[in-house]
């Protein structure tokens, strides 16, 4: 199972959901999506911007639990 730590990486910067969207300009569906886990795909460009946006690596956004 692939685990998404969004929530963790907005916890530790004190972000808000609204705030990622600022800044990334992503939809507020796919920012909740995958700050919920419930998410069933996600798009590159999504996480391409989320890296930049927390200036880390994809591995540190998905793992593989």
């Amino acid at each position: 199972m692939i685990r998404c730590h969004l929530a963790r990486r907005m916890g530790e910067r004190k972000m808000k959901i609204s705030d990622v969207l600022l800044e990334t300009g992503l939809s507020r569906n796919t920012v909740t999506l995958m700050y919920r886990e419930t998410d069933q795909k996600i798009d590159i460009e999504a996480l391409d911007k989320l890296c930049q946006l927390f200036v880390c690596q994809l591995a540190d956004i998905l793992k593989i639990a």
